[in-house]
């Protein structure tokens, strides 16, 4: 698997910018990590440099047994 380039300066403001515009617009962390091969904690980082306000967490899902 090949990684994704370091992010730094004008690069690094403008994927943030971008992932936080298709954050806001719906898309998940982990949905925005798929789609660009970073990891969740990096989309995650880049999302709070971009001042993103996170969703709350979904409710815990009740399982049936």
């Amino acid at each position: 698997m090949q990684r994704n380039p370091k992010l730094v300066g004008a690069d690094r403001q403008a994927v943030a910018d971008e992932l936080a515009d298709l954050y806001r617009a719906g898309s998940s962390i982990r949905g925005l990590a798929a789609r660009t091969g970073r990891s969740y904690g990096a989309v995650h980082r880049l999302l709070a440099e971009a001042g993103v306000r996170f969703r709350p967490r979904s409710s815990p899902r009740i399982r049936s047994n």
